[in-house]
């Protein structure tokens, strides 16, 4: 009786270790998981190109046709593009753009258009032009 109760009991100590056995980084199959993109792919670059006053011909050509069109408001456009790595991240972004008379007014959203670089004075084309018109 002692002996089969102490089997019984290494076997599922046994048994309780092969539970928490992790398996190599490489060693058992594991189900593929996809990354998955929905949406318009929304970039930096093409916020940048929005100007107001572009025709909605001009920024489909630009941003693509919206995902989603408000049916109660055909003055705005909205576009979401989400990318999904299972177990890794997920990221959603969203740009709202607003039509007045049928030409760009404002835009909202996860994006801001980036700030033009500001000319500094005495920048090295001023200074070379500069240094030129002294020496002549």
């Amino acid at each position: 009786m002692a002996r089969l109760l102490a089997f019984t009991l290494i076997l599922a100590l046994v048994l309780a270790a092969g539970c928490s056995f992790r398996a190599p980084k490489f060693g058992l199959p594991r189900v593929h998981k996809i990354t998955v993109q929905q949406g318009n792919v929304i970039t930096q670059d093409m916020i940048d190109q929005l100007k107001p006053g572009m025709t909605r011909s001009q920024v489909a050509y630009i941003m693509g046709e919206p995902v989603f069109r408000n049916s109660f408001d055909d003055n705005r456009w909205d576009y979401v593009y989400t990318v999904e790595v299972p177990g890794i991240f997920q990221d959603e972004r969203r740009v709202s753009l607003y039509f007045e008379n049928d030409l760009l007014a404002y835009f909202t959203g996860d994006y801001a258009p980036s700030a033009a670089e500001p000319v500094a004075e005495g920048t090295t084309a001023e200074a070379g032009a500069t240094t030129s018109t002294e020496q002549g």
